[in-house]
């Protein structure tokens, strides 16, 4: 009866706090200007404009060259200003925004930069942004228009003032290369963009609200009606059949059971063996008995980010229809202290027969990953498997809110991840797994041991992941513990909490070198 009354109470208490998710901003192109009222405007170093300025200064007789000169405004990238309208035109104000040299090469995460930046001081300039203007090429406005969705992100949903809402229903990019643009976008960035939107929605939610079922519900929900998309679900009993006994072990203390989602996306060619994406997903991570310091306990709600991210990556790749095969695997416990959890000293069993020593249960995100990376590994037999996890503090401590910790036994796979890594702006840099970092973490009583070894934490976490990785398989492991979340805003994320980290990273690399053209 104690845990009926339990469960009741739990899906009350979902049910009164459960606010719809605000849907994505969209996106609209036009190659008209609006003809009166507050105007956003490109403007390149110098005061150059393009056709439209062009037309609202001649128009005004000399005055937006003037009012732009006047203000002191010098047309640099991420540069921001507004100004009165000049006299003559038909605009109330316009707001200046820099996009540098005039026919300069410029990178496409430079534009998108510039995008999100705009629309984010629109926001704080208009409270509903007018059209945006930006006189350039089809791919920079198609990736200004990906910037500016990605920046105009805001988690807001649990707000009951209206007056701090921040989200758009939508956001209109004016072009004489707008159709271009439009196809672009919809076509390679829209799809990334939903699925950031999607991660960045389930990791910030609280952890009432999203655990193991609910962000299974969640995924299943936005992947419904995509094409060549197969989703399988193992519940608890699925996870005891299958002597996943790691697994299973980290979510046994919570009424929340754990749960293990898999998401097949069939786009390439029949037969060809599927690429990996597993990400770590505790929705919530007390410690377990190993108890944390309560002192920013509450972001633990955000070890759920590689799973988050790992289903996101998958989302951007089939909504882009890719000629790939790519299966996505989210791993997912809730990590609780009671009289069912786990206790330091115990040992489990893998799916893959090794048996594990629990040194600390709040090292559990290698557990649940022992089992989910064996079963991708053996199961799938894939020429690339990547996961993403908030692995250690050490990672943290090593390399901030910069970059995630790339731990891999193949060399070869480093440059291709740095390069993508700096293209789309998740970027990654390469730390060292060697033989000192597999022995650390043998164990006397078991085969292995979670924790405690006195290896660097950081490459002892990696280690014991790659223990039930086999060692021909191309494996790469991301310790995101330092760059999943941030309440500092960037040009693309408005909104503190979750980053979306590694949704751009794997879909670009797997688009370089996997698909099919």
């Amino acid at each position: 009866m104690r845990k009926s009354l339990l469960t009741l109470k739990t899906i009350a208490i979902s049910m009164v706090l459960s606010v719809t998710a605000g849907a994505q901003t969209v996106i609209l192109f036009s190659d008209q200007a609006p003809t009166n009222g507050a105007l956003v405007l490109g403007v390149f170093e110098g005061g150059n404009l393009g056709s439209f300025g062009t037309a609202i200064d001649e128009a005004s007789n000399g005055g937006l060259k003037h009012a732009i000169a006047s203000s002191g405004f010098m047309g640099r990238t991420m540069n921001t200003k507004v100004i009165p309208a000049p006299m003559g035109s038909t605009y109330s104000q316009i707001m200046l925004v820099g996009l540098g040299e005039q026919g300069a090469e410029m990178e496409p995460l430079k534009w998108q930069h510039i995008g999100g930046n705009a629309a984010q001081k629109a926001v704080i300039a208009f409270d509903n942004p007018p059209a945006m203007v930006f006189d350039v090429n089809a791919q920079g406005v198609a990736n200004i228009a990906y910037g500016a969705k990605l920046g105009n992100y805001y988690f807001d949903k649990y707000y009951t003032k209206t007056g701090r809402f921040s989200s758009q229903e939508s956001l209109t990019i004016v072009s004489n290369n707008g159709d271009d643009a439009r196809e672009i976008f919809k076509a390679e960035l829209d799809p990334v963009a939903d699925a950031m939107w999607y991660t960045r929605d389930i990791s910030n939610e609280p952890a009432n609200i999203v655990y193991p079922e609910v962000f299974v519900e969640r995924w299943t929900e936005h992947f419904a009606g995509m094409e060549n998309v197969t989703i399988k679900v193992f519940d608890e009993n699925d996870l005891i059949e299958m002597n996943m006994g790691a697994f299973y072990g980290v979510g046994q203390g919570s009424e929340r059971p754990p749960r293990m989602m898999i998401v097949e996306y069939m786009g390439g060619d029949a037969g060809d063996n599927p690429v990996l994406v597993v990400g770590k997903g505790i929705t919530f991570d007390t410690g377990g008995i190993s108890l944390k310091n309560p002192t920013n306990m509450w972001n633990m709600k955000f070890d759920m980010s590689g799973a988050a991210s790992a289903m996101g990556a998958l989302y951007a790749i089939a909504g882009r229809g890719a000629k790939v095969n790519v299966v996505g695997i989210a791993a997912l416990a809730e990590n609780m202290p009671s009289a069912n959890a786990q206790r330091p000293g115990d040992v489990v069993t893998s799916m893959s027969g090794k048996t594990i020593q629990i040194r600390s249960t709040d090292a559990e995100g290698r557990l649940v990953l022992a089992d989910a990376m064996y079963y991708a590994d053996t199961v799938y037999n894939p020429p690339f498997l990547i996961n993403m996890a908030t692995l250690t503090g050490s990672a943290r401590a090593a390399l901030g809110s910069d970059y995630s910790a790339l731990f891999t036994r193949h060399e070869k796979l480093v440059p291709g991840l740095i390069e993508m890594g700096k293209k789309t702006g998740d970027e990654v840099w390469h730390m060292p797994l060697n033989d000192n970092h597999f022995r650390a973490i043998e164990n006397n009583v078991a085969d292995v041991m979670n924790s405690g070894p006195s290896a660097p934490g950081a490459s002892a976490g990696a280690a014991f992941i790659g223990e039930f990785v086999r060692e021909d398989t191309n494996w790469v492991h991301l310790d995101i513990a330092g760059i999943a979340y941030s309440d500092s805003p960037s040009p693309t994320k408005a909104s503190p909490g979750s980053r979306a980290y590694g949704v751009r990273l794997i879909n670009g690399y797997i688009k370089e070198h996997y698909e099919r053209n």
